[in-house]
C-alpha cells in the first residue's frame, strides 16, 4: 500500500480523535463523572498521539539516504514510545483520581441521555477506526499505525467499561463511576505494556519470534553451505534486514559461490517477501583438501595460472612441481619474483618443508589473429596425422582436420577415436608422441591440438 494511504488514514484519525475530546470533555465537566472525564483525557491523549503518528508516518516514509541507510522507518517506533508514555501517565492519573474519590466519598455526577450518547458514539467511532487503521497497519507493517490501533481497541473497551458505570449510577450506585475508572485504566495500563514491549523490541533490533530458526533452516538445505557463522535479522518498518554469513569450502569456484549466495538470498525473500538480504561467503580450509587443491587454489589466489602440476611423495617428504604461465614480454627478473613469491605461499601453507619447483613458460596470447590453411597443404596435413596414428592400434579415426596459421605459427586441430575403456593418461601419450612426430616432420607446426572421443558409435562434429 502506498506511503499516501498511511498518512491519509492518519489524518482522518486525528479529526476523529479531536471529536471525541471535545465531546468527551464536554459531557464530563457537565456531568462530573470521572469515567467520562478519564475517557476525555484518554482521548486527548490519543490525540496528541494520532498526531505524533502522522509525523512518524510521514517521516518514517522517506527513502534511505546517506546518514540513514536503512530507512527512517523508526521514526515510527520513536512515535510508538512516545505513545507508550502518554498512555503510562493516563493511567496514574485516572488510578489516582479514582481512588481519591472512592476512599473520601466526594462522588458528585449528574447525569442526562446524552452523556449516553456521547459514550455509545465514541463506541462506534474507535471500532471503525481501529478495524481501519488495523487493515492499513498490517498491508504496511507500520508500527505506529498499529499503535494507534491498538490505542482505539483499547478506547472502545473502556468506553464499554463507562458506558457500564454510567448505567449503576443512574441506579443509584456512585461508587460505580470510580470502578468503571479503575477498569479504564487497567485497560489503558495493558494496552501500554503491550505497544512497548513491542516498541521496544524494535528499537534493540529484535528479530521476529521464529524468523532466525527459519532461515537457519533455509541456508542449511542448500548443498555447499557448510554452516552459519553469523546471523543477523532486524525489523525497520516494513523492511526485515538479513545478513547472513555462511561458511563454504575454499576450493569452491567463485561462479559456485555466487551462484549459492544468490540462491539463497533468493529463498529467503520467498519465505520472507519485505526481506532485504545480504548473504556473505566465507572460504574455509577442510581436512580433506588434497595437495593439488590447495596449490591450485594458492595460485588462483595469486592471479596466476599453473598447469602440469605433479605432487610426489618421498618418504615423509613432499615435492611439488608446475609450470606457471606469464606474459611473455615480461622480464625474466619479474617473472621469477612471481615465482619465488608463489612457491613461498605454497611452503606457508602445505610446511616449510615441502620441496617447491616452478617452471616458467610464456602465456599464449589470448586472442590471435588467424586464418584457415585450405588446399594441398591442409590435405598433406591430414595425410601425414593418419599415417602417424596407423602406427599405434590404440588410436584410430582421425577426423574433422583443421589447420590454421596465426603469428606464433601453424595450429593443426584434429578428432580421433580411443576405446572407451582407455584411461586419459594412455590416450594423452598417445596424442603427444603424434604431436612431436608431426612437428618433426613440419617443424612450421606450433601447436596440434586433439580431441580424443570414445568408440562409441558417435562422432563429435
Amino acid at each position: 500500500m502506498a506511503p499516501s494511504a498511511k498518512q491519509s488514514v492518519a489524518l482522518v484519525s486525528i479529526g476523529a480523535s479531536a471529536v471525541l475530546v471535545v465531546t468527551k470533555f464536554a459531557a464530563g465537566l457537565i456531568t462530573g463523572s470521572l469515567g467520562i472525564l478519564s475517557e476525555a483525557i484518554h482521548s486527548l491523549i490519543d490525540l496528541g498521539a494520532t498526531i505524533i503518528t502522522f509525523f512518524a508516518v510521514r517521516w518514517g516514509d522517506q527513502p534511505p539516504d546517506e546518514e540513514h541507510q536503512y530507512g527512517h522507518a523508526k521514526f515510527e517506533s520513536v512515535g510508538a514510545l512516545v505513545e507508550t508514555a502518554l498512555l503510562f501517565l493516563t493511567t496514574g492519573w485516572i488510578v489516582y483520581e479514582a481512588l481519591h474519590r472512592l476512599l473520601t466519598g466526594d462522588v458528585h455526577v449528574d447525569l442526562t441521555w446524552w452523556a449516553f450518547v456521547i459514550i455509545g458514539g465514541s463506541i462506534i467511532i474507535d471500532f471503525n477506526r481501529s478495524r481501519a487503521l488495523s487493515r492499513v497497519a498490517d498491508a504496511t507493517a507500520s508500527e505506529a499505525l498499529s499503535a494507534d490501533a491498538l490505542h482505539f481497541s483499547s478506547d472502545m473497551w473502556s468506553s464499554i467499561a463507562v458506558l457500564v458505570g454510567l448505567a449503576a449510577v443512574w441506579t443509584g450506585y456512585l461508587w460505580a463511576d470510580s470502578v468503571a475508572a479503575l477498569l479504564v485504566a487497567g485497560v489503558v495500563l495493558l494496552a501500554a505494556m503491550r505497544l512497548g514491549r513491542r516498541t521496544l523490541n524494535t528499537l534493540l533490533d529484535a528479530a521476529p519470534q521464529g524468523a532466525s530458526d527459519r532461515i537457519r533452516a533455509i541456508v542449511r538445505g542448500f548443498e555447499g553451505a557448510l554452516a552459519v557463522e553469523r546471523l543477523r535479522v532486524r525489523p525497520a518498518g516494513p523492511t526485515l534486514f538479513v545478513g547472513v554469513v555462511l561458511s563454504v569450502r575454499r576450493t569452491m569456484p567463485v561462479d559456485d559461490m555466487v551462484r549459492l549466495r544468490n540462491e539463497i538470498a533468493a529463498a529467503i525473500k520467498s519465505a520472507f517477501p519485505n526481506a532485504d538480504v545480504t548473504v556473505t561467503t566465507n572460504p574455509v580450509a577442510l581436512d580433506d583438501e588434497t595437495v593439488y587443491q590447495k596449490v591450485m587454489l594458492i595460485a588462483a589466489n595469486h592471479g596466476l595460472a599453473v598447469h602440469h602440476l605433479t605432487v610426489q611423495k618421498m618418504g615423509s617428504r613432499i615435492a611439488v612441481s608446475f609450470d606457471l604461465e606469464v606474459d611473455g614480454t615480461m622480464s625474466l627478473k619479474n617473472a621469477h619474483d612471481k615465482a619465488t613469491k608463489l612457491e613461498g605461499a605454497i611452503r606457508q601453507d602445505l610446511g616449510k618443508d615441502v620441496e617447491v619447483e616452478s617452471h616458467i613458460e610464456p602465456m599464449p596470447e589470448s586472442i590471435l589473429e588467424g586464418e584457415n590453411v585450405d588446399g594441398v597443404r591442409r590435405l598433406e596435413i591430414e595425410s601425414l596425422l593418419r599415417r602417424l596414428a596407423g602406427k599405434d592400434s590404440r588410436i584410430s579415426d582421425v577426423h574433422n582436420v583443421r589447420a590454421r596459421r596465426n603469428p606464433q605459427g601453424l595450429f593443426v586441430h584434429y578428432h580421433c577415436v580411443f576405446r572407451p575403456e582407455e584411461s586419459v593418461e594412455t590416450a594423452h601419450e598417445v596424442i603427444d608422441r603424434i604431436e612431436i612426430a608431426l612437428q618433426d616432420s613440419m617443424p612450421e607446426v606450433r601447436r596440434v591440438i586433439a580431441h580424443a572421443e570414445p568408440a562409441d558409435g558417435h562422432r563429435d562434429r
